[in-house]
């Protein structure tokens, strides 16, 4: 995504768009149902690129095909499984009787209902935890960096491919590491003199000609403040606003900022390790599956639940938003995700749990650039392809080529490799509302590497606390896809995985304005009811399909466990 930028003089534009999701900006989004919607609209009517929803599942009705449930793992940060507008669409384990403290159905997950985590335990749940090239650096750097120059170098020489990612991830852990202290430091300052420009601006809007009309002032904080003003004055977040609505806007936007740079202390803490006294695992010991709780939700699920209500939320009270799939589609909270990096053994015991317990298609909305179990996981992948699942991954929000900056977990094992490894993978860029700028200004891309675009700039959709919220960031994008792939499977159950994704690809709709189509295989962004056309069309073997005999949850409030 957008970089926050570390320096009050740099404030223009004020975007707390960071390398994780981040609040959209609209003028009036709660009153704009149309912006609550647009991902769905349909690009041939309206000009704006969604998906064509509600045209797909006419068209594939038309064919006379009746839809069969389709769960889709969600690994993610957790998710608040009794949402009044997801708790319809919360797969239940119809072989777990719940809370009775008993693995019923023998997967060695005791009262695994709506799914698992892995990153809690006996002891409670991770919040925050390290950044993986902490973890990198931390592991590595008595190896490659002792007190014993001789022992290193033979270590070196021994290790060339631990060595390798040592020193990518050292690099990158001294830059984010400053980042993180200088951000922290300047948003702190930044947030302490808010009295200061309300107080210089005496009642009057942010205007140009308000700010001009400020005598220099002597007092230290007074001069930061007014320095401040002057950038945020030219910002079309704030200029024109009253005192009071500026006062509102820059506290709350000071918050975010703080909040997003505040556990970074930690995350950079080459000491800081919760995992052991947590969730109490070998951690590297990474054939071990059977750890973690049932905390679907666990300590901040804003992520995952913004996530699972874009695939399969259902419109409640005055609650207009619909996930792509709401009709077909069954949410499994696999939580994996921490504030932080995740980890490879969670990611890999993730994804053979969510195919194991049924799910055909996977959200996996994350990413990092050092992955010391890239293996592990990569034999994951190739579970999920032997078991017919597809697995659809967030390109990132870096706004790089992937290529040149890989984001794990990736399907590629080299940059240079022509094809994937595996046929299963779909990875997704972040498309806007907006014609002119298609590409959201932070994803990432490649020709080669990523495979369609999918809106994924203010994106509104389900959060804890009953609420519901815009963010953005490929990792809104990716469930988009995940969604749509839901809906063709929901009503062509036999597709294989690489004919979705061909489905996918072959029917975008294409843009070439800015290069866009060289950004991904498909050169434009989906559409759902192309889609289910190609794959129809193409694939699909004339069987009917049936209902789905998954079975409603017992009680999903007395099961959830916070």
């Amino acid at each position: 995504m957008k970089k926050v930028l570390l320096a009050a003089v740099f404030l223009a534009g004020f975007s707390f768009s960071y390398a994780q999701e981040s609040k959209a900006k609209s003028s009036d989004p709660k009153e704009d149902k149309d912006l609550m919607t647009w991902y769905h609209k349909d690009f041939s009517g309206t000009k704006v690129y969604g998906v064509n929803t509600a045209n797909a599942y006419k068209y594939l009705e038309s064919k006379g095909l009746k839809p069969t449930t389709v769960v889709v793992g969600v690994l993610d940060s957790g998710v608040q499984v009794d949402h009044p507008g997801l708790v319809k669409n919360v797969w239940s384990n119809p072989n777990e009787v719940p809370g009775n403290g008993k693995d019923d159905d023998g997967n060695g997950y005791i009262d695994d209902v709506h799914g698992w985590n892995f990153i809690g335990g006996k002891n409670g749940d991770i919040d925050i935890d390290n950044m993986e090239v902490t973890r990198v650096v931390a592991k590595y750097k008595p190896v490659f960096e002792g007190d014993d120059s001789t022992k290193n170098k033979a270590n070196q020489a021994k290790m060339a491919d631990e060595f390798a990612m040592y020193m990518k991830a050292k690099e990158l852990f001294n830059k984010k590491s400053i980042e993180a202290k200088q951000g922290l430091q300047t948003y702190t300052m930044i947030n302490e003199v808010i009295p200061n420009m309300v107080k210089l601006l005496g009642g009057k809007p942010v205007t140009t000609e308000t700010i001009s009309s400020i005598k220099a002032p002597s007092d230290q904080k007074d001069a930061i403040a007014l320095q401040v003003l002057g950038q945020v004055s030219q910002s079309p977040e704030f200029k024109g606003k009253s005192s009071a609505d500026f006062e509102k806007a820059i506290k709350d936007q000071m918050k975010e900022a703080i909040d997003y740079y505040s556990p970074q202390s930690k995350q950079y803490d080459l000491s800081y390790d919760p995992r052991k006294e947590i969730v109490g695992d070998n951690y590297d010991d990474y054939s071990e599956k059977n750890y973690g709780n049932n905390h679907y939700e666990g300590p901040d699920a804003e992520h995952g639940t913004h996530v699972a209500g874009i695939i399969a939320g259902l419109p409640q009270g005055k609650e207009v938003q619909y996930g792509i799939a709401s009709k077909v589609a069954k949410i499994m909270s696999v939580r994996t995700v921490p504030n932080g990096d995740e980890r490879d053994k969670d990611v890999a015991n993730a994804i053979r749990y969510a195919v194991d317990n049924g799910a055909k298609v996977l959200n996996m909305s994350f990413g990092k650039p050092v992955s010391p179990g890239k293996n592990v996981v990569w034999d994951a992948f190739k579970y999920a392809e032997d078991k017919g699942v597809l697995l659809v991954k967030a390109a990132g929000n870096e706004n790089e080529d992937v290529a040149e900056h890989l984001a794990y977990p990736t399907n590629f094992k080299n940059v240079a490799d022509e094809k994937p490894f595996v046929n299963n993978v779909m990875v997704v860029g972040a498309s806007t509302n907006k014609n002119s700028a298609l590409r959201a200004s932070f994803s990432n891309y490649n020709k080669k590497m990523v495979n369609v675009f999918a809106p994924g700039e203010e994106i509104y959709s389900t959060v804890p606390k009953n609420e519901y919220k815009y963010l953005q960031g490929t990792s809104m994008a990716s469930p988009v896809v995940a969604g749509a792939a839901a809906v063709l499977l929901a009503y062509m159950p036999n597709l294989k995985p690489y004919q979705i994704i061909e489905a996918l690809v072959k029917s975008s709709n294409p843009n070439t304005e800015n290069g866009f189509n060289d950004y991904s295989q498909a050169g434009g962004v989906i559409d759902l009811k192309k889609a289910a056309e190609y794959a129809y069309t193409n694939f699909y073997d004339g069987k009917s399909s049936t209902q789905s005999n998954t079975k409603p949850s017992k009680s999903i409030k007395k099961a959830v466990k916070k």
